[in-house]
């Protein structure tokens, strides 16, 4: 029997993450290849979708019971899409190891956006 072990939610304002990712510096350190592709291809809706992808980072750190600090940072945490468009969260290095310490087998991700606010919602189930 699964059990949740791990929550974190987290706000994003779209405005800010606009300007942040016109700096190739962050958006380059921050999203994976993968994430960035999929941004690039919104278009219009670009800066919507990375806030909300930036929020389900934030979210994943504080269900993994850290936030940023101990080695996990945002690049350690990668937002994918299925083709349908369900969002999910694949975690790599120091954000790996510490899922695996708690013992989380399963990472969930909800992320919402309107007007300027884009919201995450992530349970890690053990």
């Amino acid at each position: 029997m699964s059990e949740m072990i791990g929550i974190g939610t987290d706000l994003c304002a779209v405005s800010r993450m606009e300007k942040a990712i016109q700096k190739a510096h962050f958006y380059e350190r921050v999203f994976f290849e993968e994430e960035r592709a999929y941004l690039d291809a919104k278009e219009n809706a670009r800066a919507q979708s990375a806030a909300a992808m930036f929020a389900a980072k934030e979210a994943a750190a504080k269900a993994l019971g850290t936030g940023f600090i101990c080695g996990i940072m945002p690049w350690t945490i990668q937002v994918t899409h299925t083709e349908n468009g369900a969002p999910g969260i694949l975690l790599h290095g120091a954000a790996k190891e510490r899922l695996e310490a708690m013992g989380g087998r399963r990472v969930h991700v909800s992320l919402t956006h309107e007007g300027d606010m884009a919201m995450a919602f992530v349970i890690i189930e053990g």
